[in-house]
């Protein structure tokens, strides 16, 4: 079966590719890369009981880093 090149969909008789404007699309990535962040720094809290700036900003980025990448391998391919 065919697929289609934009949204990688089945390529059948009434296929229509799924519109989500820029903002939705922004909005969407920001929101996991903002979740991350915080789950990052909030588990900081957790493991340790006064962590330095650096370590809760460097487990903030990580935590922001993972969230995308999982955002981007679970999510549809436009």
């Amino acid at each position: 079966m065919a697929t289609c090149p934009r949204c990688l969909g089945a390529l059948t008789e009434n296929h229509r590719c799924p519109r989500r404007g820029i903002l939705s699309r922004v909005t969407d990535a920001l929101s996991w890369v903002l979740g991350g962040g915080v789950v990052g720094g909030i588990l900081t809290y957790a493991l340790q009981e006064a962590p330095a700036p650096a370590l809760v900003l460097a487990a903030a980025a990580l935590g922001a880093v993972l969230a995308s990448a999982v955002r981007q391998a679970i999510g549809p391919r436009l």
